[in-house]
């Protein structure tokens, strides 16, 4: 890859996305989430990577969408994405953000809570419009994940547990609303997981629930397959991901004699981490007592993810990837943050000013989680497919900056 053309061309900080993986990890899932005991879908988490270019590759695929929020949903009306394939996620939806699902026929709202609930029925009840609802059930299962991306333990923010008060209260509303109808059950208990067995305590566990009612409904998932950032993290292969989960599923339906209408999950890192790049511009360098330090044109602003749950990357410098890593650096960001690190203790050759440094597996939560901090600009996004670039997001300019400012 011409990675100093894309430099001239778009400048750094520059998210890169090789198109040709994200298709081959939609593949994967495709490949072998099917059974023919009931209905399948596979529902792209697009908080994980959210603009107009990627919802379009998706409906190229014929996966649905999970949004969480208004930003979400209008993106993807923007680019005529089927209504009826979205599933609407969150644990707090304003007001607006209902009324907005309810009116343009968002497919699926996944309700997390009974306020929310409630909420609902009044916004269908004044609107006379049918609405399809999941609720999001904390199982109790949690993944060994770090505490920030778990998303099952009993204290959890999200979902309701299962018989407990609110979760009653949830049926009640929905036995009498004209226009609520209960379609399924939700659960998501973490991310980045490579063990599969917690899987199969869900999906006991929600067969377990279904089975208690006089028609099959739906089961979801949730996602957090787990994905490659550093040599230390071996994922399941997705297709085997996806078998193993079909196969799960149909036997605990055989054993407690239960059917359900569709399973669902919701992949989103999976797909596009390992797809995206991000290249940056080496300025300072820098030998400290105790460290030396890479000093790179982006940092926390382009990839919050180091500073907010340590998460571990990958890193070349671009034309010596193959020379010898003598060098123990701190990639550091150039924001006003001491806990602007991208990379500590990244094994590199020794590298000069203007050099270009790439970090890998980005393609996930890096530019949905871009901020302006310090007025820093959100850098451009470039599509890489059949070998073809194709400018997806422009750089914002300093005039886009203020644009909003009176």
């Amino acid at each position: 890859m011409d990675y100093q053309g894309l430099k001239e061309k778009y400048g750094t900080p520059l998210y890169i996305y090789n198109v040709d993986v994200i298709k081959e990890n939609i593949n994967q899932y495709v490949k072998d989430f099917h059974s023919s005991q009931f209905e399948t879908e596979i529902i792209y988490a697009s908080k994980a990577f959210n603009i107009k270019a990627m919802l379009r590759l998706l409906m190229r695929y014929n996966l649905s969408l999970d949004v969480v929020s208004l930003g979400e949903l209008y993106t993807a009306k923007m680019v005529s994405f089927p209504m009826q394939k979205i599933y609407f996620h969150g644990n707090n939806k304003s007001l607006e953000e209902l009324i907005y699902a309810v009116t343009e026929g968002v497919g699926t709202i996944v309700i997390d809570n009974a306020m929310e609930l409630e909420q609902l029925h009044h916004i269908t009840e004044e609107l006379k419009k049918d609405v399809h609802i999941y609720i999001r059930l904390n199982v109790g299962v949690e993944a060994h994940t770090h505490k920030y991306i778990v998303t099952a333990h009993v204290d959890s923010k999200f979902g309701v547990l299962y018989q407990g008060k609110e979760y009653l209260e949830m049926l009640k509303i929905i036995e009498q609303s004209n226009y609520i109808h209960l379609e399924g059950f939700h659960s998501h208990i973490g991310s980045q997981i490579f063990d599969l067995t917690p899987y199969d305590a869900v999906i006991k566990k929600l067969v377990e629930i279904v089975k208690g009612f006089n028609h099959p409904l739906d089961i979801n998932l949730g996602g957090g397959f787990g994905t490659s950032y550093t040599d230390a993290d071996h994922p399941i292969p997705y297709h085997e991901v996806a078998k193993h989960l079909i196969q799960t599923m149909e036997d605990e339906l055989k054993n407690q004699n239960v059917h359900i209408h569709k399973l669902c999950i919701e992949p989103g890192r999976s797909i596009v981490a390992e797809a995206g790049q991000t290249l940056y511009t080496i300025g300072g360098i820098k030998q400290t007592p105790n460290k030396l330090y890479y000093f790179i044109d982006g940092g926390m602003t382009d990839n919050i993810r180091p500073a907010l749950y340590q998460a571990l990357y990958k890193a070349d410098i671009v034309g010596k990837e193959k020379e010898f890593k003598n060098k123990i650096v701190t990639i550091a960001g150039k924001c006003c943050e001491s806990g602007d690190i991208i990379i500590e203790n990244a094994l590199l050759p020794e590298a000069k000013k203007d050099d270009l440094l790439i970090t890998y597996s980005t393609g996930a939560y890096g530019y949905s989680m871009s901020s302006n901090y310090n007025k820093a600009l959100t850098p451009a996004v470039v599509f890489i497919e059949d070998g073809k670039e194709e400018l997806v997001v422009k750089r914002q300019s300093l005039t886009e900056l203020l644009e909003r400012e009176i």
